[in-house]
Protein backbone atom coordinates (compact mmCIF):
# COMPACT_ATOMS: atom_id res chain seq x y z
CA UNK A 1 0.00 0.00 0.00
CA UNK A 2 2.87 2.35 0.78
CA UNK A 3 4.41 1.67 -2.64
CA UNK A 4 1.11 2.46 -4.36
CA UNK A 5 0.92 5.73 -2.45
CA UNK A 6 4.49 6.64 -3.45
CA UNK A 7 3.68 5.83 -7.08
CA UNK A 8 0.52 7.96 -6.89
CA UNK A 9 2.30 10.93 -5.31
CA UNK A 10 5.24 10.81 -7.70
CA UNK A 11 3.04 11.05 -10.79
CA UNK A 12 3.40 14.38 -12.58
CA UNK A 13 -0.21 15.50 -12.33
CA UNK A 14 -0.38 15.18 -8.54
CA UNK A 15 2.84 17.11 -8.03
CA UNK A 16 1.70 19.83 -10.45
CA UNK A 17 -1.63 20.06 -8.65
CA UNK A 18 0.11 20.43 -5.27
CA UNK A 19 2.36 23.18 -6.62
CA UNK A 20 -0.68 24.93 -8.11
CA UNK A 21 -2.54 24.84 -4.80
CA UNK A 22 0.44 26.26 -2.91
CA UNK A 23 0.94 29.03 -5.46
CA UNK A 24 -2.80 29.72 -5.41
CA UNK A 25 -2.77 30.08 -1.63
CA UNK A 26 0.14 32.53 -1.84
CA UNK A 27 -1.59 34.40 -4.65
CA UNK A 28 -4.75 34.67 -2.54
CA UNK A 29 -2.74 36.40 0.19
CA UNK A 30 -1.39 38.88 -2.33
CA UNK A 31 -4.86 39.59 -3.73
CA UNK A 32 -6.33 40.01 -0.24
CA UNK A 33 -3.65 42.55 0.56
CA UNK A 34 -4.19 44.31 -2.76
CA UNK A 35 -7.91 44.67 -2.11
CA UNK A 36 -7.68 45.49 1.60
CA UNK A 37 -4.64 47.78 1.50
CA UNK A 38 -4.64 49.28 -2.01
CA UNK A 39 -8.11 49.28 -3.58
CA UNK A 40 -10.57 49.67 -0.72
CA UNK A 41 -9.00 52.74 0.94
CA UNK A 42 -9.44 54.94 -2.18
CA UNK A 43 -12.95 53.56 -2.73
CA UNK A 44 -13.76 54.26 0.92
CA UNK A 45 -12.27 57.75 0.62
CA UNK A 46 -14.43 58.48 -2.44
CA UNK A 47 -17.45 57.27 -0.47
CA UNK A 48 -16.78 59.70 2.37
CA UNK A 49 -13.82 58.23 4.22
CA UNK A 50 -15.69 55.23 5.63
CA UNK A 51 -13.91 51.88 5.91
CA UNK A 52 -15.73 49.76 3.37
CA UNK A 53 -15.09 46.49 5.18
CA UNK A 54 -16.89 47.93 8.21
CA UNK A 55 -20.31 48.13 6.52
CA UNK A 56 -22.81 45.90 8.29
CA UNK A 57 -26.42 45.62 9.37
CA UNK A 58 -27.18 44.73 12.96
CA UNK A 59 -29.99 42.17 13.20
CA UNK A 60 -30.48 42.75 16.92
CA UNK A 61 -31.49 46.37 16.44
CA UNK A 62 -28.65 47.85 18.52
CA UNK A 63 -26.40 50.64 17.32
CA UNK A 64 -22.72 49.71 17.00
CA UNK A 65 -19.81 51.77 15.69
CA UNK A 66 -17.98 48.83 14.13
CA UNK A 67 -18.28 45.14 13.36
CA UNK A 68 -15.80 44.44 16.14
CA UNK A 69 -18.05 46.23 18.67
CA UNK A 70 -21.11 44.32 17.43
CA UNK A 71 -19.27 41.00 17.62
CA UNK A 72 -17.99 41.84 21.12
CA UNK A 73 -21.59 42.52 22.20
CA UNK A 74 -22.70 39.20 20.67
CA UNK A 75 -24.98 40.87 18.13
CA UNK A 76 -25.94 39.06 14.94
CA UNK A 77 -24.82 41.05 11.90
CA UNK A 78 -24.94 40.93 8.12
CA UNK A 79 -21.44 41.99 7.06
CA UNK A 80 -22.10 43.15 3.51
CA UNK A 81 -18.92 45.25 3.41
CA UNK A 82 -16.81 42.14 3.93
CA UNK A 83 -18.88 40.40 1.27
CA UNK A 84 -18.15 43.21 -1.20
CA UNK A 85 -14.43 42.86 -0.39
CA UNK A 86 -14.69 39.11 -1.07
CA UNK A 87 -16.46 39.71 -4.39
CA UNK A 88 -13.71 42.14 -5.42
CA UNK A 89 -11.10 39.54 -4.42
CA UNK A 90 -12.88 36.96 -6.56
CA UNK A 91 -13.05 39.29 -9.55
CA UNK A 92 -9.34 40.05 -9.31
CA UNK A 93 -8.36 36.38 -8.93
CA UNK A 94 -10.65 35.21 -11.72
CA UNK A 95 -9.42 38.01 -14.01
CA UNK A 96 -5.80 37.11 -13.33
CA UNK A 97 -6.46 33.42 -13.90
CA UNK A 98 -8.30 34.24 -17.13
CA UNK A 99 -5.27 36.15 -18.37
CA UNK A 100 -2.94 33.28 -17.42
CA UNK A 101 -5.10 30.63 -19.10
CA UNK A 102 -5.49 32.84 -22.16
CA UNK A 103 -1.72 33.18 -22.52
CA UNK A 104 -1.17 29.43 -22.00
CA UNK A 105 -3.78 28.66 -24.67
CA UNK A 106 -2.15 31.15 -27.03
CA UNK A 107 1.28 29.55 -26.51
CA UNK A 108 -0.22 26.08 -26.97
CA UNK A 109 -1.89 27.18 -30.24
CA UNK A 110 1.36 28.72 -31.49
CA UNK A 111 3.22 25.50 -30.68
CA UNK A 112 0.58 23.46 -32.49
CA UNK A 113 0.77 25.74 -35.54
CA UNK A 114 4.55 25.29 -35.75
CA UNK A 115 4.18 21.50 -35.80
CA UNK A 116 2.76 21.56 -39.34
CA UNK A 117 -0.16 19.64 -40.79
CA UNK A 118 -1.33 16.43 -39.18
CA UNK A 119 -0.84 13.04 -40.84
CA UNK A 120 -4.52 13.01 -41.78
CA UNK A 121 -4.26 16.38 -43.51
CA UNK A 122 -1.20 15.22 -45.46
CA UNK A 123 -3.01 12.09 -46.65
CA UNK A 124 -6.11 14.04 -47.66
CA UNK A 125 -3.95 16.49 -49.60
CA UNK A 126 -2.24 13.62 -51.42
CA UNK A 127 -5.61 12.06 -52.31
CA UNK A 128 -6.93 15.39 -53.59
CA UNK A 129 -3.84 15.97 -55.72
CA UNK A 130 -4.00 12.41 -57.12
CA UNK A 131 -7.65 12.90 -58.10
CA UNK A 132 -6.86 16.17 -59.83
CA UNK A 133 -3.96 14.60 -61.74
CA UNK A 134 -6.08 11.79 -63.25
CA UNK A 135 -6.70 12.10 -67.00
CA UNK A 136 -9.98 13.66 -68.04
CA UNK A 137 -11.37 10.45 -69.56
CA UNK A 138 -10.81 8.54 -66.29
CA UNK A 139 -13.04 10.88 -64.36
CA UNK A 140 -16.68 9.89 -63.81
CA UNK A 141 -19.08 11.50 -66.26
CA UNK A 142 -22.66 12.62 -65.78
CA UNK A 143 -24.41 9.37 -66.62
CA UNK A 144 -28.16 9.43 -67.11
CA UNK A 145 -30.35 6.41 -67.21
CA UNK A 146 -30.92 5.67 -70.89
CA UNK A 147 -32.96 2.48 -70.69
CA UNK A 148 -35.21 3.49 -67.86
CA UNK A 149 -38.78 4.36 -68.51
CA UNK A 150 -40.25 7.80 -67.90
CA UNK A 151 -40.89 7.00 -64.22
CA UNK A 152 -37.17 6.46 -63.53
CA UNK A 153 -35.68 9.06 -65.86
CA UNK A 154 -33.82 11.97 -64.36
CA UNK A 155 -35.47 15.31 -65.09
CA UNK A 156 -33.63 17.86 -67.22
CA UNK A 157 -34.40 20.59 -64.74
CA UNK A 158 -35.17 20.61 -61.02
CA UNK A 159 -38.74 19.76 -60.10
Amino acid sequence: MLNEFKKFISRGNVVELAVGIIIGAAFTGIVNSLVKDMLMPPIGWVMGGIDFSNYFISLTGGRFDSIAAAEAAGAATINYGRFINTVINFLIVSGALFMIVRQVNRLHFMHKAEAGPSRQEVLLTEIRDALRARPQDARPQDVRLQDAGPQNALPDRPV
